[in-house]
């Protein structure tokens, strides 16, 4: 036998073994998807979800004694358990979503878009009244919230429509984008929900300059953001209250409990030091309104310090700023604005619920990303993260021909 077939016989037995060991090799349906997978967006999302686990176990007991009433009904690691449950549900449906195709997922989020567009049109009508806003569907533990299952959606298919103009440049895609953003916003007010509408301006407006849209039309939208908050200051009094509460917070009626919840939130936040007083130490967080969800991150510096609520911090820029770096030298332009808008709305959800806890800005109902409590949010966000990690997938394998060989072509 010659030493050069000998070399490709040796060669072919080593692909041989490590396809039986989950090596490179391994072109399996789940050997590809773990492969191709960015592995280290993976392992800092579930790092954030374990994260979350154990700040709900620090806030459980303050929400228990706050929502049992006289007679305790909720035990102390009660809405600990229930997230237990909700991130058993979520997992796989990360995981399920992160092995679409690029093409069935943008299908079934588009298919999504109409469906939960539909129900939060609804809403309004048919809700559930919680805190004052209705903002849920269902009743019991079916409870959901439409427009958090429509962020991931919506997002898919504003950034299909706007890959289209690669296509035609006639196309009146930033108008039709334009459109449906001014139609979600709308629902949305009609809860009202301040906080999700900023968020879902703020992305659109993002996956405009992700497409090239000239910097004069962008302008011109961001102009109207100015009289849009004033028209929400003006029509709608839960908006005008944290407003107030924040810009006023001395002055008599501007929002008393607002600005109660936000120097709950600043006193929890510092009262831990830069070490926290340790898990299950906290008490300054049986004050906090929320303490499970919007102010979780409050409860955070309490028992595990500021620089816990620092790591954090810099885990969401990490997981934003390595999607970006990954889409420097993407060329399909539908998946460098799905996962571009994706990558935004994470970092700005993430943005605002930090900067209300610090007080930087007013009172809002936004759960922190993996790690509030919540059965729609984490659901959701695994859609979001799961879609994610689909359009940033890559084969090396791909950039290869099949008919090249080390030896060079055959």
């Amino acid at each position: 036998m010659s030493e050069e077939k000998a070399e490709i016989l040796n060669e072919a037995g080593l692909r041989a073994r490590l396809k039986g060991r989950g090596g490179r090799g391994d072109r399996s349906p789940l050997g590809t998807w773990f492969w191709d997978t960015d592995r280290v967006l993976l392992l800092l999302t579930l790092g954030l979800i374990a994260v979350g686990l154990l700040a709900v176990a620090a806030a459980s007991p303050a929400s228990a004694v706050r929502y049992s009433g006289e007679h305790m009904k909720f035990p102390p690691l009660y809405y600990f358990w229930r997230q237990v449950m909700w991130v058993a549900v979520s997992l796989p449906v990360l995981f399920v979503t992160s092995m679409l195709p690029v093409n069935t997922a943008r299908r079934l989020a588009v298919l999504g878009c109409g469906v939960f567009a539909g129900l939060l049109a609804l809403t309004p009508l048919i809700g559930v009244t919680v805190n004052g806003a209705r903002r849920w569907i269902g009743f019991g533990v079916a409870q959901f919230q439409p427009s958090e299952f429509l962020k991931p959606c919506f997002i898919v298919t504003i950034a299909w429509l706007l890959s289209l103009r690669a296509r035609d440049q006639d196309l009146p895609v930033t108008t039709i984008t334009f459109a449906i953003t001014v139609a979600v916003a709308g629902m949305l007010m009609l809860q009202p929900d301040l906080g999700q509408t900023i968020i879902f301006c703020a992305v659109w407006l993002a996956l405009l300059m992700i497409a090239g849209t000239p910097m004069r039309t962008i302008a011109g939208f961001v102009a109207m953001a100015p009289a849009a908050l004033v028209a929400a200051y003006i029509f709608y009094g839960t908006a005008r209250a944290r407003i107030d509460a924040f810009l006023f917070p001395d002055a008599e009626g501007t929002g008393a409990s607002d600005h109660f919840q936000t120097n709950a939130a600043h006193a929890t936040l510092t009262a831990g030091g830069w070490t926290g007083t340790g898990p299950g130490g906290g008490t300054v967080k049986f004050g906090l309104p929320e303490a499970h969800t919007d102010y979780i991150y409050s409860v955070i510096g309490e028992e595990f310090g500021l620089i816990a609520c620092m790591v954090i911090a810099v885990t969401f820029l990490a997981i934003v700023v390595r999607v970006f770096v990954k889409l420097l030298d993407e060329q399909d332009n539908f998946k460098l604005l799905a996962a571009g808008g994706l990558a935004t709305q994470f970092g700005a959800q993430a943005l605002v619920s930090m900067a209300v806890n610090t007080g930087l800005a007013p009172s809002k109902g936004m759960t922190l990303p993996f790690i509030s409590y919540g059965g729609s949010s984490m659901v959701a966000l695994s859609i979001g993260m799961g879609l994610l990690l689909t359009f940033t997938r890559r084969n090396p394998f791909l950039l290869r021909s099949p008919y090249v060989t080390r030896w060079g072509p055959l």
